[in-house]
């Protein structure tokens, strides 16, 4: 090694502290590892890079490490948080140590979204899917005997049934008996009648969207019939051959025994859709 080099390894004192730290820091940016990666200048003890000032006298060559495979930036280092940095008699190297699988948290995690998906289901099938059949002709033609629906359980538990719903009750609050299906005509608190085929409400006629035939038997309602709280009235669409309000095997239909709005016809598939 020449005096020169030796001065700067053991101490020149003709040399300023500032100009040896120069010429150290411009030996540290050049090094380069065997796969010909550059350190990009990392200050020595930074977090990643280590750097020894090799007195290598064969070679005379500064900073030179015999085995770096130092990555090529520190951002590369930080997106790998696997890697684990080591420190080997004043040399830096590193070593890649796989993730460790926590198999017991992810079962619970996959049991986790297994319930929940059928919990989703459950809600849907129970508050917007449960089934019911459209029994004899009263509701034609809107529904046909034998037609399949979907109602909405959750409708009623949020508002009061509207007029002209579609709704499925148990008439007589009968959970063991068949489930009807009609037409919401009068709601709590109103005055119903049938005059002359015409239904009125509170005295008014009340003029409906579609055009159901003139009704030839009022039953009932041929006398005014005024609603309690909680009481509906109710009518088939097929007007002249339906069992509802106007007689006393249905009459008036209360909140309790109403089981949801009828939405969707399932089946048959030729008229299968929404229900207005």
């Amino acid at each position: 090694m020449s005096d020169q080099s030796r001065n700067t390894y053991r101490g020149d004192t003709s040399r300023s502290p500032r100009d040896l730290s120069g010429e150290r820091s411009a030996g540290m940016n050049q090094v380069q590892d065997r796969s010909g990666y550059r350190s990009g200048g990392a200050a020595p003890g930074s977090r990643f890079y280590t750097y020894r000032m090799d007195e290598d006298r064969e070679s005379g060559r500064q900073g030179r490490t015999p085995h770096g495979n130092y990555p090529q930036d520190l951002d590369e280092l930080y997106s790998r948080p696997e890697q684990i940095k080591r420190i080997e008699d004043g040399r830096a190297s590193t070593a890649y140590v796989p993730k460790k699988k926590n198999i017991f948290r992810k079962l619970l995690m996959w049991i986790f979204q297994i319930v929940l998906v059928i919990m989703f289901a459950y809600v849907l099938v129970y508050f917007f899917g449960q089934t019911r059949t459209n029994v004899g002709q009263s509701m034609d033609t809107t529904l046909s005997g034998g037609d399949e629906v979907l109602i909405n359980i959750l409708a009623y538990q949020m508002k009061s049934p509207d007029r002209g719903d579609v709704i499925a009750f148990k008439p007589g609050g009968s959970s063991s008996g068949r489930t009807s299906i009609k037409r919401v005509i009068g709601l709590p608190g109103e005055t119903i009648q049938i005059i002359d085929g015409q239904i009125y409400i509170d005295g008014k006629v009340y003029l409906e969207q579609a055009n159901y035939p003139a009704i030839t038997n009022p039953g009932m309602a041929s006398e005014p019939i005024t609603l309690k709280s909680k009481e509906y009235f109710v009518l088939g669409d097929n007007r002249n051959n339906s069992e509802d309000s106007r007689f006393a095997e249905i009459g008036n239909v209360t909140t309790d025994m109403i089981e949801g709005r009828v939405w969707y016809v399932l089946n048959p598939s030729s008229h299968r859709g929404r229900l207005n």
